[in-house]
């Protein structure tokens, strides 16, 4: 299985911490942002290449990073994909980023997708069994307790068997309390319906998309994340992550 993680934002509301520095090589309690994603994919097994697609401002940071982070630990293997953007009127978006890597690196297997910014403290590994069962795409998603904190967020309904039945981007009244977040796991045979979803001209941008594109075609299924999730999107959640991570 391969892994990508999507990192080629601009992240222009944590400036000026991000004016200079890419959002996933901002410290978070002892590690990189980055560092701590890939450490906890990492319980989720039969992982062989990380690809890290980032813009055309920022490539050079994480090839130097990753340049390091391969050194330190050897098993790890990982490539920098720059999107050669270079700033936010011309970015792929998420799943133009997501199409650039399968196309440019011929990638016909499994793929595991992430945030760059999106820190988990839970413990993956049954996420991944679940993954390693499932024939079809997996969405994960985290329970954040109130209808009204759901508005913010995309909100996901499932039937008994975990599939998704609705899907709505910040609903007036959600359905529960689950939210998908950025963690999915494609199957390689669903690999092409990606390419079909842009061709199509569907929306690039924000990945929640191609899986509201993809449920009413064929089954979606989801698996709860254990354990806080944070998507840093400002200086308040990072402050928040912050703390979090500080204090493990």
């Amino acid at each position: 299985m391969k892994q990508i993680i999507l990192a080629a934002g601009y992240a222009t509301r944590l400036y000026p911490l991000t004016e200079n520095t890419p959002k996933p090589l901002l410290p978070v309690g002892n590690k990189l942002m980055i560092e701590h994603v890939i450490e906890g994919t990492t319980a989720i097994g039969a992982i062989d290449h990380t690809y890290v697609v980032t813009n055309n401002k920022f490539a050079g940071q994480l090839t130097d990073w990753l340049t390091g982070y391969e050194h330190s630990h050897p098993d790890f293997r990982g490539t920098i994909i720059n999107d050669n953007t270079t700033n936010n009127d011309d970015r792929l978006g998420a799943i133009g980023d997501l199409h650039l890597v399968l196309s440019q690196e011929d990638i016909h297997d499994d793929i595991l997708v992430i945030a760059g910014d999106n820190l988990i403290t839970g413990d993956l590994n049954e996420f991944g069994q679940y993954c390693g069962d499932s024939q079809d795409p997996v969405l994960g998603v985290y329970d954040v307790g109130s209808p009204e904190e759901a508005k913010k967020y995309g909100v996901v309904a499932i039937d008994e068997a975990g599939k998704i039945t609705s899907f709505e981007e910040k609903p007036n009244e959600p359905q529960s309390t689950l939210i998908g977040i950025a963690l999915y796991y494609y199957p390689r045979s669903v690999i092409p319906q990606i390419s079909q979803y842009l061709e199509e001209g569907n929306n690039p941008d924000q990945p929640g998309r191609l899986i509201q594109w993809l449920y009413p075609h064929q089954p979606v299924q989801t698996a709860l994340i254990p354990g806080q999730w944070l998507d840093i999107g400002s200086k308040e959640t990072l402050e928040t992550a912050n703390q979090l991570f500080t204090n493990r």
